[in-house]
């Protein structure tokens, strides 16, 4: 459980949503251009309430990202089973391009590898976000199937690596 576990990248923290972070969140995702791949249409307020804000945890831990202490993104982490589970993650507009993705992708990997004995991460994103992609697989991302509007890809970690 990431429950108060701050996360630190070269370019990027990540650190628990909490519900002092609804106004934020709930302005970000009622955002045309935030959600653009997220579902595409804006969320309601009740609705990151209920998802975004850490009421999930531990199944689903959520993330503020920031880049030089400035919010710029939501993460979250799930669980599917003892050592796997998915990413998910959406920048704004104004972070997207400088390389705070896969900075953030990869802080998520090393914590889930690292300290929670992950053996399998997946994410889903959109076939046309071709940026996204790119930023999954500069964090070591590989695509494994592409089935409907969604591409799957996977990481795995090393058989025998140290935790």
């Amino acid at each position: 459980m990431a429950g108060g576990v701050v996360l630190d990248g070269e370019l990027t923290r990540l650190v628990p949503t909490t519900e002092s972070d609804l106004d934020l969140l709930a302005q970000w995702f009622a955002s045309p251009d935030f959600v653009e791949h997220w579902g595409g249409l804006p969320i309601s307020r009740a609705e990151v309430a209920e998802k975004y804000v850490g009421r999930r945890r531990p199944r689903v831990e959520s993330f503020l990202v920031l880049a030089r202490s400035t919010p710029v993104g939501y993460a979250q982490y799930w669980r599917a089973g003892a050592a796997e589970g998915g990413i998910d993650m959406v920048l704004g507009p104004e972070a997207r391009g400088r390389g705070l993705g896969p900075d953030a992708a990869r802080v998520l990997l090393a914590h889930l590898g690292g300290n929670l004995g992950w053996r399998r991460v997946t994410v889903d994103p959109v076939r046309g976000n071709q940026r996204a992609v790119r930023a999954w697989e500069k964090a070591g991302f590989r695509q494994v199937s592409s089935e409907a509007e969604d591409l799957l890809m996977e990481f795995r970690f090393p058989e025998g690596r140290l935790n």
